[in-house]
């Protein structure tokens, strides 16, 4: 076990190398791109006969709340496990960390988690550990996916299909846009989210960081109609060798009747099959009041299939 303390910048890199690869969100570079809100450490559980490092946790806190959280500016944090590791290693590490933090004064541990999808036996591991330790779960959400390996066209609602058919029919197309545009996509997808009354999470200045400092990883995906104009534009994210997170899909309002993102996933479900990848992210759909229940059932007509993510916490 290796617990190392860090400021508001990147956490360090474990000692030993990983024996998984980790989440895009819980690089230390990507995590060093958001200044960390307050100190924090890491945890990292060691196998040193292995020579190798069996699960990570990154945590920040604020002294004056006692309120720990992982992540602090990401989304998702908690624990991430080696293929097969049992819920015991996971107790090892949360001993660790949970004895820390009391050290430190804190009294309450928040963890959100990644969705089942990402990594199911993980997922599971991690969340029968958690409450075998008392950790309630804070926050459920239904997040769903798309199976590259499926044929999309076929898995559509009859209405979504039709609406597929609609935007082949006038003419519209799939594009692979390059990062120089990102000022223009992102100020399109703004205005698009502007009208349904929601707001950008992340700066432009934030996106164009990370896609310069992950360029494989970030990726612009639009449709347009045959005059050029863009009818729907996303940022579509890497996460790991297996996921494709759509992560901003945005179209605008006067578009509903044909509703292009239905054409822009079938671009990005293309994508995924091509580069070899198994889960297409199409995220939550969860509102300060609660569920979306418009987008849930759009997702289910995309062929979503319904799976968990789950957020914890525990007084210490």
């Amino acid at each position: 076990m290796w617990l190392v303390p860090h400021g508001p910048g990147a956490p360090p890199l474990p000692r030993l190398p990983l024996a998984f690869e980790p989440f895009l969100y819980l690089r230390p570079a990507h995590l060093a791109l958001a200044p960390q809100p307050g100190p924090g450490f890491s945890a990292y559980l060691e196998d040193p006969a292995a020579g190798l490092t069996l699960a990570q946790l990154h945590l920040n806190y604020d002294p004056a709340t006692g309120l720990a959280r992982s992540p602090a500016q990401a989304p998702f944090g908690a624990v991430q496990l080696a293929p097969g590791l049992g819920r015991g290693a996971v107790h090892q590490l949360l001993d660790a960390a949970e004895a820390e933090l009391r050290r430190l004064g804190l009294r309450r541990l928040a963890l959100r988690g990644y969705p089942f999808a990402y990594d199911p036996a993980g997922a599971a591991t991690l969340a029968e550990a958690l409450r075998q330790r008392g950790y309630r779960v804070a926050l459920a959400e239904q997040n769903y996916h798309l199976d590259p390996a499926r044929a999309y066209e076929t898995h559509l609602h009859p209405s979504e299909r039709r609406r597929l058919h609609k935007c082949r029919r006038a003419g519209y197309f799939i594009e692979q846009e390059p990062a120089y545009l990102l000022p223009q996509a992102y100020e399109f997808i703004r205005q698009c989210r502007q009208e349904r009354g929601q707001a950008l999470s992340l700066s432009l200045e934030r996106v164009q960081a990370l896609f310069r400092a992950f360029p494989r990883e970030h990726f612009l995906f639009s449709v347009r109609q045959p005059s050029g104009e863009w009818v729907a534009l996303t940022v579509a994210i890497q996460v790991n060798a297996t996921v494709l997170y759509n992560f901003y899909p945005a179209s605008p309002l006067r578009c509903n009747s044909l509703s292009p993102v239905v054409l822009l996933n079938e671009g990005l479900h293309a994508f995924a099959r091509a580069s070899g990848l198994t889960v297409l992210d199409l995220g939550t759909s969860t509102l300060d009041s609660g569920p979306n229940a418009s987008l849930l059932r759009f997702k289910r007509h995309l062929g979503g299939v319904a799976g968990l993510r789950l957020s914890w916490e525990r007084e210490l």
